[in-house]
């Protein structure tokens, strides 16, 4: 029988995305004027793809975390608009080397630059991103937040690597799952927030609840990542439909659908994950759906969010806490 669920939280955001940017738009203007500048190289072909990916039209939503957890905490000054162009630059660089791995062919609903220039640019480039973010967080001078950034940049490694160890490996258990998302996406929302409560210095209890919102929310975004994936609409996503089943990457619906299937369709899962390909997507969707493994994932993408939700508590009233909340039921609503 499916796991029960309760899907009926109310969770709408009380803003839009759009909203939310407008509470720090000239902050936002002066981080994406300084990813510009440190777009800067000698080498044309660096400064083309690295260009080229970071304003391929992303969300930005972790420098956005950095700039609302420094809003909330008092207010934006030039090291939180440094601090968020650093955290984009590593972002940016872990979707250069991500797309190589995984062999995507389209981000954003453009090519990848492994599409466009090949491996061994991308993955070059992908270096340059994360030496140029290292170089202005020495400029940044905060030795607290380097402590946490560098760390994040390892958590972040190894959970890729952890990834790629359990491709076509249909054994993977939930909890084994969440260590993976743990490490490859919600690593760096925690470090957004995190790091913006040491940069201002706040109290001990403040960085520690603003480091679990960020995981948390990280942890709901991929979850819902992991359902877009299978039930999102291509355009709007800007990838390709279907893209962890072809690499064979379990993620959290098959691992509850597995868990939960009969036998027949526990079979059908475990077979699709080890060959990898979209041959039976529309067999395997089936057994998803009646397991009611989409829900489910949606649920504890839900309780990620109340978890993230409550840690804003501590927080003084503000705009931007207000900010903070819709940003993370955003995440459970969005559609790409």
């Amino acid at each position: 029988m499916p796991a029960q669920t309760n899907t009926a939280d109310n969770l709408t955001p009380s803003m839009t995305l759009k909203d939310v940017l407008q509470g720090v738009a000239s902050d936002f203007q002066a981080v994406d004027q300084l990813i510009n500048e440190q777009l800067a190289s000698r080498v044309p072909l660096v400064e083309k793809i690295a260009d080229y990916i970071v304003n391929s039209g992303g969300k930005r939503i972790r420098p956005l975390l950095v700039l609302l957890a420094s809003k909330a905490l008092g207010e934006c000054g030039d090291g939180a608009v440094k601090l968020a162009a650093i955290i984009e630059f590593l972002h940016t660089a872990t979707l250069l080397h991500d797309d190589v791995v995984d062999t995507s062919d389209m981000r954003r609903g453009k090519p990848t630059s492994n599409a466009k220039w090949g491996n061994a640019p991308s993955v070059l480039v992908g270096d340059f991103l994360y030496s140029r973010s290292f170089q202005m967080l020495v400029e940044l001078g905060n030795l607290e937040v380097m402590h946490i950034l560098s760390g994040t940049t390892c958590v972040i490694a190894e959970g890729e690597v952890l990834q790629l160890t359990n491709v076509k490996n249909p054994n993977i258990t939930e909890e084994q799952y969440f260590d993976v998302i743990k490490g490859k996406t919600a690593q760096l929302f925690e470090a957004s927030t995190h790091g913006a409560a040491s940069l201002q210095d706040a109290p001990a209890d403040i960085k520690e609840a603003l480091r679990i919102y960020g995981r948390e929310l990280g942890l709901a975004f991929q979850l819902i990542d992991d359902v877009l994936d299978y039930e999102g609409d291509a355009a709007e996503l800007g990838k390709n439909i279907g893209d962890d089943l072809a690499e064979g990457k379990p993620t959290l619906p098959l691992i509850h659908a597995m868990a939960n299937a009969d036998e027949e369709g526990r079979k059908l899962v475990r077979q699709a994950i080890r060959k990898g390909g979209l041959d039976i997507m529309d067999e395997v969707m089936a057994v998803v759906r009646s397991t009611g493994s989409m829900e489910y994932t949606r649920q504890r993408a839900n309780d990620c969010v109340k978890l993230a939700e409550q840690q804003l508590e501590l927080l003084p009233d503000s705009d931007a806490k207000e900010a903070l909340r819709a940003l993370a039921r955003i995440a459970v609503s969005r559609t790409n």
